[in-house]
């Protein structure tokens, strides 16, 4: 048997034979596109993700750890394809470190039976003539993407089984995750490679431009520490003139979810994505977010407030979620309760005392924790005598149709989340949205809620270990964080 390998050893050789795949792959699909050559059977063999896999034989009684991750609960050997390992390294050397170190995990790094396909190595610099090689022709010589390859069994706790008997390493594998990638950077316009741990999910785009401006300003004042991406490829450094009109300039109505990414030196800066409106957004982003492994996903956006007490400009910090969008219903059964983080709760509240300025008791009449209802059914209002009686019975105290998602998909992915809304109307009052009252609203309260979520953030930052819930781990849990 080899010698195991370090973390360090470890990433290092999942980088050489990544690095060397994909380049056997890239040069092959140029020299078909230029010469028609197709790749032989010895040179496709060469077109394959690299396999990272411990093994754990423990001949103690396991350590009692507290922590959401890096837990091995069955002996035996753990596998997972890989990815991308040098963005990933530091994360991979974080979850490594922790099994070799609590549990004498050995580690070793070969060659896994899943082919990469051309679509995943090809960057946006190499365009493919369609008249010369169409995909079909592409297809018939290079792995291609499978439906059937890219999944969420091992998320959804389906059983996986594998001829060798190695249990899932990681949620995600190297198809699963160079999928999202792909979808991110077509999503939102930037790439993927600048979303950061820290992410902020809004559904205006006026919240958009208070974010660039204040990131604008960080890059100004610290260009050393930041940077700003924007939709197009466009990157705001400090020497950037009129950094915020630039910024605000980039082609993001080209996008369907445009990102703009606080790059920190460090690797701990602040992403948002206007995802707009409708669950549907909100799942297809979380998706394939999931896959970067993030600290945490908050939903700062707007509601319709359902009690009389509340006012315009209100916040709502949401302790439960009342699901009637229908987007995760075939994964995540109603009947299965979704709790609040209480990390992120006590954070978002705190955020909201410090950047308001207010007193306990000032602030107990401006925020009202409690459950949000979301829809699928932008106009769910027209359904209201129908409604009315389960409004009432859910003790409901906002209604939107994103956070019920957001907050599931934390659940169901293991990214720690919270919601803080904005009461924008009220319609079971009377107080509807309409466009002199909405201007005033928007003008005097998104200022602030932008900043209570970018504060709660750097509240959390002190104490990540902590963040990552163990209310998130199901019985049978991979490894990986």
């Amino acid at each position: 048997m080899s010698k195991s390998l370090t973390p360090v050893e470890a990433v290092d050789a999942l980088e050489v034979q990544y690095a060397a795949a994909a380049k056997a792959l890239s040069g092959s699909v140029a020299r078909f596109l230029e010469k028609g050559t197709p790749p032989t059977d010895a040179e496709r063999a060469a077109f394959r993700y690299p396999e990272l896999r411990i093994s754990h034989a423990p001949n103690a009684p396991p350590p009692r750890i507290s922590r959401a991750y890096g837990q091995l609960i069955w002996p035996g050997d753990y596998a997972v394809s890989v990815t991308q390992p040098a963005f990933f390294r530091p994360y991979l050397l974080e979850q490594l470190g922790l099994l070799v170190t609590d549990y004498g995990a050995t580690v070793s790094v070969g060659t896994s039976d899943t082919e990469i396909p051309y679509a995943f190595v090809l960057d946006g610099s190499r365009t493919i003539d369609v008249e010369r090689a169409p995909p079909s022709e592409l297809a018939r010589h290079f792995p291609y993407p499978q439906l059937a390859a890219v999944g969420d069994a091992v998320v959804d706790g389906q059983p996986l089984s594998r001829f060798d008997g190695a249990r899932p390493l990681a949620l995600f594998d190297a198809p699963r995750i160079d999928y999202s990638l792909k979808r991110l950077q077509h999503y939102t316009g930037a790439p993927w490679q600048h979303t950061q741990p820290w992410i902020l999910f809004t559904n205006y785009q006026r919240y958009v431009e208070e974010f660039v401006r204040w990131a604008a300003a960080k890059v100004q004042a610290e260009p050393e520490k930041y940077r700003l991406s924007c939709p197009g490829g466009i990157t705001i450094e400090g020497d950037s003139p009129d950094p915020a009109e630039t910024a605000l300039s980039a082609p993001w109505r080209k996008y369907q979810m445009p990102a703009y990414h606080l790059l920190e030196k460090g690797g701990e800066g602040v992403t948002l994505v206007n995802i707009g409106v409708g669950p549907s957004n909100a799942k297809t982003m979380t998706d394939h977010l999931a896959v970067l492994r993030p600290h945490c996903w908050m939903m700062i956006g707007h509601c319709g407030g359902l009690r009389h007490s509340q006012r315009i400009g209100d916040y709502v910090l949401a302790h439960a979620y009342w699901r009637r969008d229908k987007v995760l219903d075939e994964n995540v059964p109603l009947d299965i309760p979704i709790p609040a983080i209480a990390e992120v709760q006590v954070a978002l509240q705190q955020a909201a005392q410090r950047v308001s300025g207010d007193d306990k008791e000032t602030l107990k009449k401006r925020l009202r924790t409690g459950t949000v209802v979301s829809y699928a059914d932008r106009n769910w209002e027209l359904n209201y005598q129908r409604e009315r009686v389960l409004l009432s019975q859910s003790r409901a105290v906002a209604v939107d149709m994103e956070s019920a998602c957001i907050a599931t998909q934390g659940f169901r992915l293991r990214v720690p989340y919270g919601v803080l809304l904005c009461v924008s109307d009220k319609p079971l009052h009377g107080e509807i949205k309409l466009p002199g009252a909405a201007d005033k609203f928007y003008d005097r309260a998104i200022g602030e809620h932008l900043k209570i979520g970018i504060e709660t953030i750097d509240i959390l930052k002190r104490d990540k270990a902590s963040l990552h819930s163990r209310k998130l781990r199901s019985f049978d849990e991979p490894p990986f964080r």
